[in-house]
């Protein structure tokens, strides 16, 4: 099927867009949605699309800090700007360059800290100033915090380097281990992610018509989030997927009965969600 507004070949080699997603922390919920026709780049529109959550974040009561966790598809200097400008705090993985690699190799040996959490000896963590986009007229030295890793047998590393590095800027105060643990965890929107593909429909979008697919995009993410009410609210839980919810709850075979002006709903005995 020919996709408007498609690129001409994924990284799969399959047409498809690039939509970009907006996740709450702790909760999977997402806070906003958008698909971008996909032959712009990951560098393209993520500080419109900060913007915008922001503001419908704000509008729906929110009145507390707020703080970007990203990957390397939002860094760029007007993603940090926008934060700036929006008071929101900002922990965004860089894309080494060769001139950054050089600044992260020269951190002397005595700055690295192990860090405890991780396989003995696996992983360390150090700081070094840092002004991010320096050619802009607004740039600000920020902390570049990185996480160092040896390799792992059968792991590929270019040739000639001893570690991996893992780096990235942030305008927060604290510990740096409690950072550099903090921003690991922005990769728990792989599991929404991975809700939306797999446990309602987002795997696949059903038109040749952009509008079409942008719309299918905004029902997905609605009956995702309606999901994740349902498992928090009605169920008290936090990690149940929508597609364990569907074939525990929602597709359960049952039978109605009425007797004596009562109906009853018959359930099966063995149902994998019944309540003990």
């Amino acid at each position: 099927m020919a996709k408007e507004g498609a690129r001409r070949h994924n990284y799969q080699g399959q047409r498809g867009y690039h939509p970009l997603l907006a996740v709450a922390a702790g909760t999977g919920d997402v806070l906003m949605a958008r698909l971008r026709q996909a032959r712009a780049n990951t560098a393209q529109g993520p500080a419109n699309f900060l913007r915008e959550t922001v503001s419908r974040v704000r509008h729906a009561g929110a009145t507390g800090q707020l703080t970007l966790r990203a990957d390397s598809g939002f860094y760029n200097h007007a993603v940090v700007s926008a934060c700036r400008r929006k008071r929101v705090r900002f922990s965004i993985t860089v894309r080494q360059s060769p001139s950054l690699r050089n600044l992260i190799e020269a951190i002397p040996e005595g700055d690295w800290t192990p860090i405890p959490y991780w396989m003995e000896s696996g992983a360390d963590v150090a700081e070094t100033a840092y002004i991010s986009f320096e050619a802009q007229p607004d740039a600000v030295p920020v902390r570049l915090i990185v996480r160092r890793v040896k390799p792992t047998p059968g792991s590929q590393l270019a040739l000639f380097h001893t570690y991996s590095y893992h780096g990235f800027i942030t305008d927060r105060a604290g510990d740096t281990l409690e950072l550099e643990a903090d921003h690991r965890r922005h990769a728990e929107i792989e599991n929404a992610i991975r809700d939306l593909k797999y446990g309602v429909g987002l795997n696949h979008l059903p038109s040749g018509r952009f509008p079409a697919n942008a719309a299918w995009l905004a029902v997905q993410v609605m009956a995702h989030n309606l999901a994740r009410w349902t498992v928090r609210i009605a169920l008290g839980q936090q990690a149940l997927t929508t597609k364990t919810l569907r074939q525990s709850f929602f597709s359960l075979a049952s039978r109605i009965t009425r007797k004596a002006r009562r109906m009853t709903l018959h359930l099966p005995q063995g149902w994998p969600g019944r309540i003990r």
